[in-house]
């Protein structure tokens, strides 16, 4: 029998979900980051795991893996140093950029300083027009000086990037082989394969981030493959991109910037698989970890993807999952702004010292600090009890806090459990209600490590009745990247108006990239199997600055014929623009400026490993504790062990859920059943009113 393990790398713990190819069977680990070396957590504990759960490493098939190693190179600026070769006059466009200040209101701050240092970035006698026509030729010793200065410059990567290369990138191609020729050390990034889009300042933006991440990235998945060959010699390693897909290590080498946002997407990813489990179409989901909250929207099953996002301060243009963070998660900090006012994060205790609690030497009070005072979490720990918990250091953390506020320790603890539930529904408002979605029309998923614990007040305060609990909250990212598909996205820059002509020329775009799709498949032998593509276009008014993702068609193959015609490719970006902006205009001309073609091939085949739901009885509480639902009075709650919930069984509030890697509060008046897949279908009493 073989096996498929994901392995998702966070800041202070990494996951692992293994699933048997044949029974269904899974088995769920963590154990500790190594930041210094995130490789060695992967390493180690993938061995752990086999050995605790009896798995042959030669049976692992494959490895897929959300790494974080890029997404930290550009928080910390520890990646490589990098030279610039652009067209003459735009040296210096990566400090102009949109001339958008980072806070309106704050005159000070700015724009993190360019990854390339100016005396880095080449300037070649060179154009393109905006037609694809060589407007002027590089000469052969203008490029040759060029790569002097390039080599001089000590450089260990260089980014190309010319005006209109998108169109057109044979002098883009000629610098970059005459440079792997002259210095085939230099990792060289060139804009026309990292993103052939239009808006030169982000194409030229993501292709230095590009080459920044380069030589680290190399370094770590050669690391990685290394070290997987050794100890599981059969597994096939696939690494997790910003768009939910996986991709090879090779194209990660070449392209780690797709890497930017791997984590918040394998949890999308896996949000999405439990969603069709469970039948709940459309989907808000909450990841809350230990330093932010992701959240993410997901409608009919599918994840929406947004092509515009920055990193560390750094604008990318490519498709990510649309996620939106803010800094929440259980290390958050409470503290008192200069206006006298309590905030909560995005300051965060992290890993180390960690919470108060942890007894680490932290003394700052965090939100799990408070949970542990309102008996939300167990005094018995974290991890089953394998990571204790000290409530007389959260206690003597939040005193200073509730003797200014002239509160109780546990009223306080509540009030700041309160203020980090409005910062999340502040942030999920931005993806729903500010895109034209009604949050009432969708079921909340929490999950990450502090989700479930939080997800019932940011329901209420959203008029959400329903919320999914996965099996394994905490390992959901990990599941994610299990049930991956592998994917590659293909894009074609070209900017035309929607009508008879338009339609040909789409339909022309997509011969090119289906034969570009078809290339794809043929390198990495895929089976036709399993096979999906995905045709959008990138539409906007005549006129407009920014434009809509609108989809054009989808299936196991496609053609040119499946394209429909002007009108109705029209009416289907009206209607986009209408739930995006509220309004949108029959009469105006529509342009389409990019095409997409979205590749991927299954990888992960469901194998039904459960039973049936049997008539197993009430379930029966492993104890009791006092509890606080609110501010002033606890109630003693019954304490469930999630691993003795059996498929059927219900849990009717006041209760709490703990199991390996996270708690589930079941509030008075609520019920929680369990699927057959383990989920848990927490109902919300209609009585419910605002958060607490």
């Amino acid at each position: 029998m073989t096996w498929t393990i994901g392995v998702d790398v966070g800041g202070t713990f990494t996951d692992f979900y293994a699933k048997n190819n044949e029974t269904g069977a899974y088995h769920v680990g963590k154990t500790s980051s190594t930041p210094a070396n995130p490789a060695n957590a992967i390493l180690n504990g993938l061995v752990a795991l086999c050995e605790t759960h009896g798995i042959a490493l030669d049976r692992i098939d494959r490895l897929s893996h959300g790494t974080t190693v890029g997404t930290n190179a550009l928080i910390q600026r520890r990646g490589s140093r990098v030279a610039l070769i652009t067209t003459r006059g735009f040296r210096d466009l990566l400090e102009i950029g949109r001339q958008t200040r980072p806070h309106m209101y704050d005159l000070q701050k700015d724009h993190p300083a360019p990854l390339v240092d100016r005396e880095d970035r080449v300037e070649l006698n060179e154009r393109i027009g905006a037609d694809g026509r060589p407007v002027t030729a590089p000469l052969d010793a203008d490029i040759e000086a060029a790569i002097d200065a390039v080599v001089a410059s000590g450089a260990s990567a260089c980014a190309i990037g010319f005006l209109f290369s998108f169109v057109n990138p044979q002098h883009e191609q000629a610098v970059a082989e005459a440079l792997r020729r002259r210095a085939p050390d230099i990792a060289v990034s060139i804009s026309s394969e990292v993103q052939p889009e239009f808006r030169e300042y982000e194409r030229l933006s993501t292709t230095v981030l590009n080459a920044y991440l380069q030589p680290v990235m190399g370094d770590y998945l050669r690391t990685l493959e290394d070290g997987v060959a050794e100890r599981a010699p059969n597994a096939t390693l696939g690494i997790n991109q910003s768009s939910g897909g996986l991709m090879s290590p090779k194209k990660a080498r070449e392209f780690p910037v797709r890497t930017a946002l791997s984590g918040p997407a394998a949890g999308a990813v896996g949000a999405a698989h439990v969603a069709r489990q469970t039948g709940r179409r459309n989907i808000i989901t909450l990841d809350m970890g230990g330093t932010s909250a992701d959240v993410a929207l997901i409608r009919d099953y599918e994840i929406d993807l947004a092509f515009d996002r920055d990193v560390a301060g750094f604008p990318i243009r490519m498709p990510c999952v649309d996620v939106e963070t803010v800094g929440a998660g259980g290390g958050s900090i409470a503290w008192f702004d200069r206006d006298g006012l309590l905030k909560v994060g995005p300051i965060s205790a992290g890993a180390a010292p960690g919470p108060a609690c942890y007894g680490r030497e932290g003394d700052k009070p965090t939100v799990t600090d408070a949970n542990l005072l309102l008996g939300r979490l167990s005094p018995r720990g974290l991890l089953d009890g394998d990571m204790r918990l000290d409530r007389d250091l959260s206690r003597a953390a939040y005193k200073p806090l509730a003797d200014r506020l002239g509160f109780p320790v546990e009223r306080t603890a509540h009030g700041v459990l309160g203020i980090v539930v409005a910062n999340m529904v502040r942030t999920i408002r931005t993806i729903s209600v500010e895109r034209g979605h009604d949050p009432r029309d969708f079921v909340l998923m929490p999950f990450g490590g502090a989700g479930p614990l939080h997800a019932r007040d940011v329901a209420i305060s959203l008029g959400m009745r329903e919320m999914v609990v996965p099996a394994a909250p905490g390992i959901v990212c990990a599941q994610g990247l299990l049930v991956s598909d592998l994917k590659e996205e293909f894009v074609t820059g070209r900017r035309f108006r929607l009508g008879d002509a338009g339609i040909a020329a789409l339909r022309a775009a997509l011969d090119d990239l289906l034969a570009r799709a078809g290339q794809w498949y043929a390198d990495e032998d895929l089976p036709e199997k399993g096979r999906n593509l995905l045709l959008t276009v990138d539409a906007r008014y005549v006129g407009q600055n920014f434009e809509l993702a609108v989809p054009v068609a989808a299936g196991a193959s496609l053609s040119p014929e499946d394209i429909p015609d002007a009108p109705a490719m029209a009416r289907r970006f009206h209607e986009a623009h209408e739930t995006a902006y509220g309004y949108a205009s029959d009469d105006d001309p529509v342009e389409i400026v990019n095409v997409r073609l979205s590749a991927s091939a299954r990888l992960f085949n469901a194998v039904d490993g459960h039973a049936p739901p049997a008539n197993a009885g009430a379930p029966q509480p492993r104890g009791e504790r006092d509890v606080y639902f609110e501010a002033d009075l606890p109630l003693r709650t019954d304490i469930y062990a999630r691993a003795d919930l059996l498929p059927g069984q219900v849990v009717h509030g006041p209760a709490i859920i703990e199991q390996l890697d996270t708690t589930t509060p079941v509030y008075p008046g609520d019920r929680a059943e369990t699927t057959r897949d383990g989920h848990l279908i927490v109902t919300i009493a209609e009585t419910a009113g605002g958060a607490s």
